[in-house]
């Protein structure tokens, strides 16, 4: 080999190994960022809040406990619009809600969402809640993904796609029966894709 051969095969290798090295550092940089859950924070005007991510276990902690679970207890779930919601496979969704501890519209919903998703079994693993400041801020910024304004807001998701969104109450007077109203347009709109596929 000349000394020319072995400089082009050298080359060749660092630059090999320095991409794979850049892409095992992308890789661990990226595992190594974690989601804070169940942040709490203290404010001068509202006393103790939640912030961010948050796990359904949370509201059932004092001072939370206090609005959630009588509104959850006190709820009268709509048990045909319940139905609906296992006939239409409502646990094949995502949901993601945004709601504030010091919002009155998310004392009221946030418990009755709850109560409902209980009823037909959701999976948390498809449930993700997000508690924002009262200028709808979290620490992740997940409200500007999502373009949330207003709290409570419950977004349906499948497949990574917004099937729909109940914005700080439900149009029906309930969450159960805006939901079935989401999941109904959702199957018209599949419905759609596929002829549009076909002609």
């Amino acid at each position: 080999m000349t000394l020319k051969k072995i400089e082009m095969y050298i080359k060749k290798n660092i630059t090999k190994i320095l991409a794979a090295s850049l892409i095992a550092l992308a890789v661990q940089n990226f595992s190594a960022q974690k989601v804070v859950v169940n942040r709490e924070v203290e404010t001068a005007n509202d006393g103790k809040m939640l912030l961010g991510n948050q796990l359904k276990d949370q509201f059932l902690k004092e001072p939370y406990s206090e609005w959630y679970s009588k509104e959850f207890n006190d709820y009268a779930l709509d048990q045909k619009a319940v139905g609906e919601l296992k006939k239409n496979k409502i646990n094949s969704y995502n949901l993601i809600v945004f709601m504030g501890t010091w919002c009155e519209d998310s004392h009221r919903d946030f418990p009755r969402l709850m109560k409902i998703l209980d009823e037909v079994k959701f999976p948390d693993s498809r449930l993700t809640i997000i508690a924002v400041n009262r200028k709808k801020e979290s620490p992740a910024g997940d409200e500007s993904k999502y373009n949330v304004q207003k709290v409570p807001t419950i977004i349906v998701e499948k497949f990574g796609r917004e099937i729909g969104r109940i914005i700080e109450m439900p149009t029906t007077g309930y969450i159960e029966r805006d939901l079935v109203e989401i999941l109904k347009k959702d199957d018209k709109s599949v419905i759609k894709e596929i002829f549009k596929k076909e002609n």
